[in-house]
């Protein structure tokens, strides 16, 4: 079997990340962690002493920290950013600083390094919101929000970065849910979840958008397929990775169906009914991938997780928020 080369998680310390980087390392990859740990040094304790982790505690922005981070690495899994719409609009300048201009300094930076394969997780948001039932890759992108902008302007800089001995993948996930040691709790799935077990009460605002999901367990999942397929089979690749698309009420009602028919559900009004639903069909045709973890298998690992005290102080630490670990740290 031929030695699996290192990986270069950044982000490695975050939601999907620290889900990851376990993954990786039993399935015999090297890693190299680059992040900040804003949310916890702990989130890796389990794998710590494993002699195949490096961690780099650092910036992203910072030249000297990403050519340290990229030593000795083959693959990027590019996982880092200020993550969703309202973390990002605390501050602009400072997820343009992260999520777009320090972005082709790092692919320049993993050109140099001889990384032979990048893999960028982008966002299905990048779509904006379109009335077609079955959202493809070929549709255009239009982006409604800062964040979703930076997300699409950087693939289109992948994509004028790659070259031969180069290749270059950009996924387009769905919204992650389900339990992970870096646990977010501003996520649909997991929000519902979270109030339904300590609230006892869901509230849902319309009920009638459309969330696509994807269990994390899929989700890394696919990063791991992504390092295992033949090069020139991923190279220059666009993908959709989602799996369920659902309305938030009928999220809502699957919640109740796992925590107990006890939980209220209050719908109240909303003029934001931005639907998103995308197709996933092309990475099952191209790539033959197709999730296999369902969201009432999200919600159990969730509620199981809440049972066993692994999440104290759901309802008010900042560390479950991007929001409020942004405004309690003052990243600039």
């Amino acid at each position: 079997m031929n030695e699996k080369g290192r990986v270069l998680v950044t982000g490695g310390a975050g939601y999907v990340g620290s889900y990851l980087v376990p993954k990786l390392l039993a399935a015999g990859y090297p890693v190299n962690v680059l992040d900040l740990y804003l949310y916890g040094e702990e989130v890796l304790d389990e794998v710590r002493d494993n002699p195949n982790l490096r961690e780099f505690r650092g910036d992203l922005r910072n030249p000297q920290i990403v050519d340290s981070a990229l030593e000795g690495c083959v693959s990027v899994i590019h996982l880092a950013c200020i993550s969703n719409d309202p973390s990002f609009e605390l501050d602009r300048s400072l997820g343009k600083s992260i999520n777009y201009d320090a972005f082709r300094p790092l692919v320049q930076a993993a050109k140099r390094k001889g990384i032979s394969r990048f893999i960028y997780a982008s966002s299905s948001s990048v779509y904006g919101i379109k009335e077609t039932p079955n959202v493809t890759e070929e549709l255009p992108l239009e982006p409604i929000t800062d964040y979703s902008k930076y997300k699409a302007l950087c693939e289109a800089v992948l994509e004028e970065e790659r070259e031969p001995g180069f290749a270059t993948l950009i996924l387009r996930p769905a919204t992650v849910c389900g339990y992970s040691k870096r646990l977010r709790l501003d996520l649909t799935v997991n929000i519902l979840t979270n109030h339904a077990i300590n609230n006892g009460k869901i509230r849902v605002f319309g009920g009638s958008q459309r969330r696509p999901n994807i269990h994390i367990e899929d989700m890394t999942d696919l990063y791991i397929r992504s390092l295992d397929s033949p090069a020139e089979k991923i190279d220059g690749g666009i993908y959709n990775a989602g799996y369920e698309n659902h309305q938030v009420m009928e999220i809502a009602e699957m919640v109740r169906g796992v925590v107990g028919s006890s939980v209220e559900i209050a719908v109240e009004p909303t003029d934001d009914l931005r639907s998103y639903h995308i197709s996933s069909e092309r990475i099952a045709d191209q790539l033959g991938f197709t999730p296999k973890h369902s969201i009432p298998q999200a919600i159990l690992g969730l509620s199981d997780a809440f049972a066993s005290g692994l999440v104290p102080q759901a309802m008010s630490a900042d560390k479950y928020y991007n929001i409020k670990t942004m405004q309690s740290v003052g990243l600039k």
